[in-house]
């Protein structure tokens, strides 16, 4: 399953509590510029609606520019292809105060394209600070390892 496009915002914004495997309804073009990596999923995000799910805010360029239609929006709402109990467990959780869902990643299937969504809190800016720390301690011990090793 190699990742086609992956949100880096998204595990560094919210904390990621329960993820889920959608599929995603593309058109043809849209499906080739994906492939190519021509997504964006940072500041999308996924709401229920009528017992459907839809990504909104994600942006697909168009894969020949020329040849795309005049009408084509890259930054239309795409519905997600989720079961019934996926569908419940999505529109609960999205109800619930400070949760919310997110697209986590973009990737092959076989021949389909998957959505990977997580339900999600949002980090306060202290644990933002925390997650940076933590990181650049790790990056540190990881260089002196490598240069001891020498």
């Amino acid at each position: 399953m190699p990742t086609m496009v992956l949100n880096k915002k998204a595990t560094f914004d919210y904390e990621l509590l329960e993820k889920l495997e959608a599929g995603i309804e593309l058109f043809g073009h849209e499906v080739k510029s994906v492939r190519q990596g021509h997504a964006k999923l940072e500041g999308a995000h996924v709401i229920v609606r009528g017992g459907e799910a839809f990504v909104t805010g994600m942006h697909i360029t168009p894969y020949q520019q020329k040849n795309t239609p005049d009408s084509y929006d890259p930054e239309r709402s795409r519905k997600l292809l989720l079961n019934k109990k996926e569908l419940v467990l999505l529109s609960d959780k999205e109800k619930q105060k400070g949760l919310t869902v997110v697209p986590v990643s973009l990737y092959n299937k076989g021949r389909n394209i998957k959505l990977e969504i997580a339900i999600a809190r949002g980090k306060k800016q202290h644990d933002k600070r925390e997650s940076i720390k933590k990181k650049d301690t790790t990056r540190d011990i990881e260089r002196e390892f490598k240069h001891r090793m020498r």
